[in-house]
């Protein structure tokens, strides 16, 4: 199956997803510490960013060590403050407070050197129109800044106003070939207030699209298809994104054909693009 909704759940600090299907280029842990509580582990096949979601811990790769990381109240409360490893560094994470880190990973087989992307670094921008339905900001933590410093993984926290869509118009990223790049991909959601639900969208071309109601707390892994979201009326979404190239780490969203008349009245779509590549 391409597609999966993996609900809310204890998940003990293992990861809910890593190297399986749907998504093979995948790994996504979310881990809950209390003050002076660690977590250690070791990818030998995924580089990573660690992203404290809520809280702050200390966070050493090797030998190289990031005080004091995070320092927010909830993802609604800043942000993100995070580190980056390389695949089969030796990871450890201590908690200042109580705290909880997303770790996402994307298949890597090359050394790379650890390195912090301080608030100050993350790279927003600020797409569609309340007037559209479409508003959302996306705050890239590891994007086209720092390309260079890492392998194929794409890190992003996305806000959606109440009532309005992301993902849209609908577009895919399953194929490379001239206009589209094959990148797999995971969303984790959160809402406010939390009680919130939206709704996860997924079709592949000629098939019979699903709709899935998503709650805080779910998390979505796909490989192919189409995938527009939706956030109901007086609910604002949070979407944590892990996007991992197969050949490449430039995105290139293919828009459906149908939908892309729509592009043109939805502002921000081409430096939202830009900002993926």
């Amino acid at each position: 199956m391409p597609a999966k909704l993996i609900r809310a759940h204890d998940n003990r600090n293992e990861a809910l997803l890593s190297g399986n299907s749907p998504a093979e280029l995948v790994h996504f842990n979310l881990v809950k510490l209390t003050a002076g509580c660690e977590h250690n582990y070791r990818l030998a096949a995924f580089e990573t960013a660690i992203v404290p979601l809520s809280g702050s811990c200390d966070i050493s790769v090797d030998a190289v060590r990031f005080d004091s990381v995070g320092g927010r109240t909830s993802v609604w409360a800043g942000v993100a403050d995070s580190a980056y490893a390389g695949p089969g560094a030796d990871v450890k994470i201590i908690a200042r407070t109580d705290c909880e880190v997303a770790i996402a990973g994307g298949r890597w087989d090359k050394p790379m050197a650890p390195f912090r992307v301080a608030p100050q670094e993350v790279d927003m921008v600020d797409v569609g129109s309340n007037e559209t339905k479409s508003r959302r900001r996306i705050f890239h933590i590891l994007g086209n800044r720092q390309a260079d410093q890492v392998g194929r993984l794409l890190v992003s926290e996305l806000y959606a106003d109440e009532g309005c869509w992301s993902g849209y118009p609908p577009h895919k990223h399953d194929t490379d070939q001239p206009g589209e790049t094959a990148h797999e991909e995971l969303y984790h959601w959160r809402f406010d207030p939390p009680s919130g639900f939206g709704t996860q969208l997924w079709y592949e071309d000629g098939s019979e699209p699903e709709a899935h109601v998503t709650r805080n707390g779910d998390t979505f892994a796909f490989s192919t298809g189409y995938h527009p979201t939706a956030t109901s009326p007086g609910h604002a979404s949070y979407i944590f994104t892990i996007l991992v190239g197969k050949t490449q780490r430039s995105l290139v969203q293919n828009f459906e054909e149908i939908h892309r008349p729509l592009m043109a009245s939805i502002p921000g779509i081409d430096a939202m693009r830009a900002k993926f590549r």
